[in-house]
């Protein structure tokens, strides 16, 4: 349906009239500057610019200029059906460690080593885009903590900025866990109790920010918000040079203990991705958190229209503005111009 924002500037209609009435018939001042070619221009006038027809059509004009500023100026805006928002869902906020450690190649798909970085953009991504009803947030962290993307339906949106992400988007040298933790509480704690959700995804230890990771979990306790952990990194890696094999644990700084201690006491679960199918176990596990009911909310799309009266009002102002010019003085002077110069030419003495 047609609705306009402002519908009382309709009240501005009438003014012309009302200049006209109290303002228009005002009594003239007799010229002060002397015009030699005054009877010439008069002629002029008199055959082109004060016909009838010609003074016609330019009120006309100017009539549907004002028109077409005063509906302009009211906003009018279509307003279409309303949508319904899924009733259904979670505040989901997605934690994920972009520092530098997940450039480890440790993560094995069909005799071939990945980066942990890799697999999880390939399965958080995935697992994003099927939230259907939730809405998703994603926090991005190394040494610092910053939102990517505040909480929004568009599942396809976050799950493409995961698939886009790059190491190095962050100072990568160090891992702010309490931050990330700390920045996702403060988004999510306006959000309704029973549907605040955290998965975090780190493959260290805190060593940077300027909240620790317990702090940041007893925060997220008092907002009643759920956080599951979730540790990256295999346990055994064999890594051969030219002394030979040596099998190392890339995931000796994993803190296990403080991750496991931050989900329980929040009510969620920590969890371990050693490998690409564990990772992908435990997102599909997640998959299954039961949705909340909230109240029905509706959305109406509106599509501004009020650049087209003003754009009618701009292609008419250039026609009464082509329709003014003195087409006829200018067409008076030029063939003067041309009679001269004919003139000149035939004379004697003009060759």
């Amino acid at each position: 349906m047609l609705e306009f924002t402002w519908p009382w500037a309709l009240l501005a209609l009438p003014l012309p009239l009302l200049v006209y009435r109290f303002f228009g018939r005002a009594a003239r001042q007799d010229a002060a500057l002397y015009v030699p070619f005054f009877q010439r221009m008069s002629q002029l006038q008199t055959d082109s610019v004060r016909s009838d027809a010609n003074r016609l059509i330019k009120l006309l004009l100017l009539c549907l200029i004002w028109i077409a500023l005063v509906l302009a100026a009211t906003r009018p805006q279509w307003v279409g059906e309303p949508i319904e928002l899924p009733s259904t869902g979670r505040d989901l906020m997605l934690v994920v460690d972009i520092s530098g450690s997940m450039e480890a190649r440790d993560m094995v798909l069909n005799n071939a080593q990945l980066s942990r970085f890799e697999v999880m953009k390939a399965v958080v991504s995935d697992f994003a885009e099927r939230r259907e009803g939730d809405r998703l947030g994603l926090i991005l962290f190394a040494a610092h903590a910053y939102i990517q993307t505040p909480l929004t339906f568009d599942r396809s949106t976050v799950a493409k900025l995961i698939a886009e992400l790059e190491i190095g988007m962050i100072e990568e040298s160090a891992t702010a866990i309490g931050d990330a933790i700390g920045l996702g509480v403060k988004h999510l704690r306006e959000r309704p109790a029973d549907s605040r959700v955290m998965i975090m995804l780190t493959d260290g230890v805190n060593n940077a920010g300027a909240v620790t990771p317990l702090q940041a979990g007893q925060l997220a306790q008092t907002e009643n918000i759920k956080i599951y952990t979730i540790g990256m990194g295999a346990d055994n890696l064999v890594q051969r040079s030219f002394q030979g094999a040596r099998a190392i644990n890339p995931s000796a700084e994993l803190d296990e203990e403080n991750l496991t201690q931050i989900a329980e006491s929040t009510g969620g679960r920590y969890f371990r991705a050693r490998d690409v199918q564990d990772l992908i176990d435990i997102y599909a596990e997640l998959d299954t958190l039961e949705a909340i009911e909230q109240d029905q909310q509706t959305f109406r799309p509106i599509n501004v229209l009020f650049y087209w009266p003003l754009g009618l009002a701009v292609l008419l102002s250039f026609l009464l503005a082509i329709l003014s010019f003195p087409w006829a003085i200018l067409l008076s002077r030029s063939a003067a111009a041309s009679t001269a110069t004919n003139a000149g030419q035939t004379a004697p003495g003009g060759q």
